[in-house]
């Protein structure tokens, strides 16, 4: 389904942590936007929905709606900082294009 590396799991646990309010896990998912088409969209969240697919990495649960799943399939979900910037950068073999800032895809 979805991979996540050591480092993207590092900063998920770190981002839970720092909750104000009880965290379960991260949602990742697909929707129409941005500069390509479509746009990843992350956030924490209290409880999956029904539909979820649920994979677990190193104690970090992923949460991943049924109409994103075939988006994404695939796909490594890295955390990388460098000079340019720090973030979150998707590796997705379903792209047939991908934006400049690595945020968006067709």
């Amino acid at each position: 389904m979805i991979q996540l590396t050591d480092s993207a799991c590092e900063a998920v646990r770190s981002a839970i942590a720092g909750a104000k309010t009880p965290v379960e896990g991260i949602r990742i998912m697909v929707q129409s936007g941005g500069c390509s088409g479509f746009k990843y969209m992350m956030g924490l969240v209290s409880a999956p929905e029904p539909d979820d697919i649920i994979v677990e990495f190193d104690g970090v649960k992923v949460f991943v709606d049924a109409e994103s799943g075939p988006h994404i399939e695939g796909t490594t979900v890295d955390f990388v900082v460098s000079l340019e910037q720090s973030g979150f950068a998707f590796d997705n073999p379903n792209a047939g294009s991908k934006c400049s800032c690595g945020k968006s895809f067709s």
